[in-house]
């Protein structure tokens, strides 16, 4: 088996307005949003079948990105890299949370790595 994905996010320029419309689309249980951590919230996972979270973006415009857990950020990059992706991200601590990075594949698509 393959490494599995962890979390899933959704981020966009007005984050209340987003986690209303998937609350309302979908009938997920959405956290109440974080403002120091630009309005993120967390999807609970019993609801959507995958734990989640919307938030606003940081210069990188509307995306939706998966997590994949992996046992060694650093080596995790390093391979993207040697394949031809590009580090958007290094690891780094998410308060209260997991260490996670970021790396574009080819073509540009942003994946997020979570240790795990």
């Amino acid at each position: 088996m393959g490494q599995r994905i962890g979390h899933f996010e959704i981020v966009g320029k007005d984050a209340i307005r987003l986690q209303k419309f998937y609350r309302d689309m979908f009938g997920w249980q959405i956290s109440e949003p974080m403002a120091s951590m630009g309005n993120y919230a967390l999807i609970d996972g019993g609801s959507s079948g995958l734990g989640g979270g919307i938030g606003e973006e940081m210069g990188g415009g509307a995306r939706v990105t998966i997590y994949v857990q992996v046992p060694d950020l650093h080596a995790a990059l390093d391979k993207a890299a040697s394949l031809g992706g590009k580090v958007l991200m290094p690891p780094m601590d998410v308060p209260g949370g997991p260490r996670i990075a970021m790396f574009a594949d080819p073509e540009g698509n942003t994946t997020g790595l979570m240790q795990g």
